[in-house]
């Protein structure tokens, strides 16, 4: 089932105001509780945690920049 290009701009609005402010939380406490690693492993960790909140949400953000190709 294909979403409709309104329901993915609500919900990829939904997942930048909602989602990913808390996920930033949590990335930021799970790197806290290592104890602050060195400086090189804490970025490896951020940027791995950076690319891996979008894989699961590709098929929602594709396509939300363009205009409404039902319209």
């Amino acid at each position: 089932m294909a979403l409709k290009h309104k329901t993915r701009k609500r919900l990829s609005l939904l997942l930048l105001v909602v989602w990913l402010p808390l996920y930033i939380v949590a990335a930021v406490s799970i790197v806290n509780a290592l104890d602050r690693p060195p400086i090189w492993a804490e970025l490896l960790v951020y940027v791995a945690l950076g690319f891996l909140w979008a894989v699961p949400f590709r098929f929602v953000f594709k396509g939300v920049g363009r205009e409404d190709p039902d319209a």
